[in-house]
């Protein structure tokens, strides 16, 4: 154990925020970390548990030894599986609307053959991310990856990953819906589930309010410490202090778009057993 705490504090940044998140992720967590840590501090010793993983923000942030990662987009999860294998990349990668549209059909024809958990998919994962708009990940109905070319000026690609290899060592990582993760009783479960608003598509199904009360409802029955975030709405607000978690509302960094409203988002931190 010591051996590896030794380690994860040689990745530390500077500024705190653990190892840099390696995809774009829209509605990514690292501004929270700090407020997460000052509860992580007292839980280091758990293992931490993300049913809604994500872009990695908050486990590359608070860096636990121990940690069980899940989430319902197996390309991200065949991407960071690979990442824990020490993968480098070999796929030519330019900032080019032309190269982009012949991966994304690459990846979409590879993904409809059942070739999902290869490197070259999850190197083309990792190219459409950095390269498509806005870092979105968005699939159709079809479960075909629909996001457009981004247009960036400049974009730096990785050549290789080896710096998450060591960190990912005795990191699992699962996919699937959150209600199939083993969890255990003395776990620190951080869940981040999709946004309460109409417009979410968080996976070809999408995430409804009968998700967001199932989640409510597992999560309070989690016998060890738990953190909740989601997006302030009254109806997020009453059913999670409902179900007796308690709630604090916090500003989020960013702006967001609907219908042309731009206002900062007022989420909701909420607690059980911490």
């Amino acid at each position: 154990m010591a051996t590896a705490i030794g380690h994860r504090s040689n990745v530390i940044l500077s500024n705190g925020l653990g190892l840099r998140p390696p995809l774009k992720w829209a509605g990514g967590k690292r501004w929270l970390v700090p407020k997460l840590k000052s509860i992580w501090e007292r839980h280091s010793k758990r293992r931490l548990v993300e049913p809604f993983c994500g872009g990695l923000a908050v486990a590359l942030g608070l860096l636990p030894y121990s940690a069980l990662l899940n989430d319902i987009n197996p390309h991200a999860i065949n991407f960071y599986r690979w990442l824990k294998r020490g993968l480098r990349r070999r796929i030519e990668m330019e900032n080019r609307e032309d190269m982009y549209y012949k991966y994304r059909t690459r990846f979409n024809v590879l993904i409809s053959q059942g070739i999902e958990s290869s490197s070259e998919v999850a190197e083309i994962f990792y190219y459409l991310n950095r390269t498509g708009y806005n870092g979105l990940c968005r699939f159709n109905r079809q479960g075909e990856f629909n996001v457009p070319f981004g247009k960036y000026a400049t974009i730096n690609y990785a050549t290789d990953f080896l710096e998450y290899r060591d960190v990912f060592a005795r990191w699992e990582f699962t996919v699937g819906d959150f209600e199939n993760v083993t969890v255990e009783k003395s776990d620190l479960i951080y869940a981040d589930p999709p946004y309460d608003v109409e417009f979410t598509q968080y996976a070809k199904e999408g995430f409804s309010w009968e998700d967001q009360e199932r989640l409510a409802v597992w999560l309070s029955k989690h016998r060890g410490p738990v953190i909740l975030s989601n997006q302030a709405t009254d109806r997020i607000l009453k059913l999670y202090e409902s179900l007796g978690f308690h709630t604090r509302l916090i500003t989020a960094p960013r702006m967001i778009s609907c219908t042309g409203n731009r206002s900062k988002v007022q989420e909701v931190l909420a607690t059980k057993r911490v």
